[in-house]
């Protein structure tokens, strides 16, 4: 054995080590979650389950693909018999926008779809939800058009804005003015030449000036041609049960550059046979807590009838779960 591991050589000894942790981290938090270790769960009786709050702003073109359940009910349902998770499914239109204080606290996670309607959707329970992320109290799983979703821009521009005081020299980040560009950027389209954002510049007067991520890209195309998944990080456990490579049989087309915070981790990424890329799995600590991008999920399309798809959702939601078990 001792031959062996010196015949590896010390950097692929630490490479093995290091997969094995994460591995083994993963499997520690589904053995946690669903009460598999020798006395775990005893203390609190039996083990708690996930509880995982879906919301869908409910488009009536979602019926194409998903009939009278839409997007949000089919996942919901899919997420429902999945074991230790229990779902609770909402929509726009419902009281507080499904998005009430008391719903909140009762859920560990939220996964949110949106798309045209964002400008409808409240301020205040947007920031209801950013706060209880930042806190460590939520994780949220943002899926296709949610890249415009206000839970999801606020918590990118305030990952944006960590990232710009980290950035500054220490002496100068305790007095740092601050002005703030783009901060409402719904519905604003980006070309291909544009800066790529978040950024940060010295202002007048020894103002720094951070422009705001735009959380949109150049260019997309929704002709439903096929979509070819790469699984950049296949140890991460939000790659668990996937392949290297998969299809999607039809989707719609996002093109690079993602105007967002670089991710903490890079786990999947489309290309397209016109040669479009796309950073479609990104995970981010915000704050105390955690946020999962998943691009696919265009609404005329059965994106989440799909194995492979379901399977990342289900992955993300037990990963971005604030009272995941630390390995």
């Amino acid at each position: 054995m001792t031959a062996g591991l010196q015949a590896m050589g010390p950097g692929l000894i630490i490479a093995a080590m290091k997969h094995f942790r994460l591995f083994m981290s993963w499997v520690l938090v589904l053995a946690l979650g669903f009460g598999l270790l020798p006395g775990a769960g005893r203390q609190a009786g039996a083990a708690q389950p996930l509880r995982v709050l879906v919301w869908d702003e409910q488009q009536p073109e979602q019926e194409q693909a998903y009939g009278k359940t839409f997007l949000g009910g089919t996942l919901a349902a899919h997420l429902a018999k999945q074991p230790g998770l229990v779902v609770h499914s909402v929509r726009m239109d419902d009281a507080q926008q499904g998005l009430s204080d008391a719903l909140l606290d009762e859920h560990e996670v939220l996964v949110f779809w949106s798309h045209r309607r964002v400008r409808q959707q409240d301020d205040a329970r947007a920031e209801a939800v950013v706060q209880r992320v930042m806190q460590g109290r939520l994780g949220l799983v943002a899926l296709h058009s949610a890249h415009w979703a206000k839970p999801f821009v606020r918590l990118m521009q305030e990952r944006a804005k960590a990232d710009a005081l980290a950035s500054l020299p220490a002496g100068e980040r305790a007095t740092a003015r601050w002005e703030l560009v783009n901060e409402a950027p719904y519905s604003k389209m980006v070309g291909r030449a544009a800066r790529l954002t978040p950024f940060v510049e010295k202002g007048d007067g020894g103002t720094w000036r951070l422009t705001l991520p735009a959380c949109v890209f150049p260019v997309y195309r929704n002709d439903g041609q096929p979509s070819h998944v790469r699984t950049l990080l296949p140890e991460h456990p939000i790659a668990a049960g996937l392949p290297q490579h998969w299809d999607i049989a039809r989707t719609e087309m996002y093109g690079e550059p993602f105007h967002v915070p670089p991710p903490d981790a890079l786990i999947f990424e489309e290309r397209w046979d016109k040669g479009e890329h796309f950073r479609s799995g990104c995970l981010w600590t915000v704050g105390k807590g955690q946020v999962f991008y998943f691009r696919p999920g265009h609404e005329t399309y059965p994106i989440f009838q799909q194995a492979e798809c379901l399977r990342v959702v289900e992955n993300a939601v037990r990963w971005v779960n604030p009272k995941r078990p630390s390995p």
